[in-house]
């Protein structure tokens, strides 16, 4: 029986059928009052999302492409930044930083592990003398299903006025709370293929008033990333973007935007928080671990070890040809190792149900011991 493929990955996730609605109409020209229209309600929406109020760039590219941005508009060749990297992710941003010639401070934490935020604090009283210009941390993790204590760091470094502080949303915005101007972050990315139901695409960067001044400043080559002339172009009468928008991502990431709002954002994270417990539950009565503790779990997505003398790849391959269900495996040194369910964005208890049912299925064709049915019932009672 053909079905439509279920996507329960770290991204890209499932779309709401309103948005590829939207999306499929004729092409509208990106210098028009029609299409300016579309992008100031979403430019204004999306802020809610972020919650700031400071303006929040939209970008025609992956989360990669806002991650860049943000170095190359906030710092100089030279300057000194501290990453913690609990991650895939974290140590990209890293990379990206050292390739525009800034000295990186690289707090390598143990994946599966979240960074302790008195890790931070004492890296910046050891650095007084020679302090760090930013701080970049990832929100939430898919490489290892982990969040970040975002808040808790973000009230150690409103004592450090002069260091930028820069969070990566690009798996957790619209899916997780991260107070933006209340946290005290001067700049957020995201991207749309996650938490934000939207296909991949598009970038989004919010920018703090101390943020724009670090770009004044900034002496790093841009020409398509720079933040003053899109920052510039937003506060138009009718705002549009300095050079050819993804025009048919916009405006389905408009309809996605307004879906979320409708929604209301603290009954998505209520629905994401409890959709990562019955995860949790269902693997956890299926005689399986996780790789995260739970203080430190995604509310997002879910990373499981792999059973001993299981192949957990094979089992993915079963669940993905058989039952038209797509789960993520691990990455670099995780490969084959564990196995990461999604469950982002545009995804409600009936589809994690049937994820269980599917995983709990192929478990036991691969010769996995367990009772059919525990992991379903678990899962069950958390999503009543």
């Amino acid at each position: 029986m053909e079905r439509e493929k279920l996507l329960m990955t770290p991204g890209p996730t499932m779309v709401p059928t309103r948005v590829l609605q939207a999306m499929s109409k004729q092409i509208i020209h990106h210098r028009t009052k029609e299409f300016s229209e579309i992008f100031k309600n979403l430019s204004q929406n999306i802020k809610k999302v972020f919650h700031t109020e400071n303006p929040v760039i939209t970008l025609a590219s992956s989360g990669t492409g806002a991650m860049e941005s943000s170095i190359v508009n906030l710092f100089n060749p030279g300057d000194k930044i501290l990453v913690a990297s609990i991650g895939v992710f974290g140590d990209r941003y890293a990379t990206i930083a050292e390739r525009f010639g800034l000295k990186v401070d690289n707090l390598k934490i143990t994946w599966g592990e979240c960074v302790d935020p008195q890790l931070i604090k004492e890296k910046l009283e050891q650095n007084k003398d020679d302090q760090y210009r930013g701080v970049i941390v990832t929100h939430n993790e898919t490489s290892t299903g982990v969040v970040n204590d975002v808040e808790e760091i973000g009230s150690i470094l409103k004592q450090y006025e002069e260091v930028l502080f820069i969070v990566d949303a690009v798996s957790s915005m619209g899916g997780a709370k991260i107070l933006t101007d209340e946290w005290g972050i001067d700049v957020v990315v995201t991207g749309s293929q996650k938490a934000l139901m939207t296909p991949p695409g598009l970038a989004f960067a919010s920018v703090s008033k101390k943020a724009m001044e670090a770009v004044e400043k900034s002496t790093l080559p841009k020409y398509y990333w720079d933040y003053k002339d899109a920052v510039n172009r937003l506060g138009k009468e009718n705002p549009d973007t300095p050079y050819t928008p993804a025009v048919s991502l916009i405006i389905g990431a408009n309809v996605a935007v307004n879906m979320l709002l409708e929604e209301g954002l603290e009954n998505i994270y209520q629905r994401h928080n409890k959709l990562a417990l019955a995860t949790r539950e269902a693997v956890k009565a299926l005689g399986l671990e996780l790789v995260t503790k739970e203080e430190c779990a995604s509310p997002l997505i879910t990373s499981i070890k792999a059973p001993e003398g299981v192949d957990i790849e094979e089992v993915r391959k079963i669940m993905n040809v058989k039952y038209d269900i797509m789960i993520a495996g691990g990455q670099k040194h995780l490969k084959g190792k564990i196995f990461r369910i999604g469950h982002m964005g545009y995804v409600d208890k009936f589809d994690l149900m049937r994820t269980i049912a599917a995983l709990e299925y192929s478990l036991l064709e691969k010769g996995y011991n367990m009772e059919l049915g525990q992991g379903l019932a678990a899962a069950q009672k958390i999503l009543v």
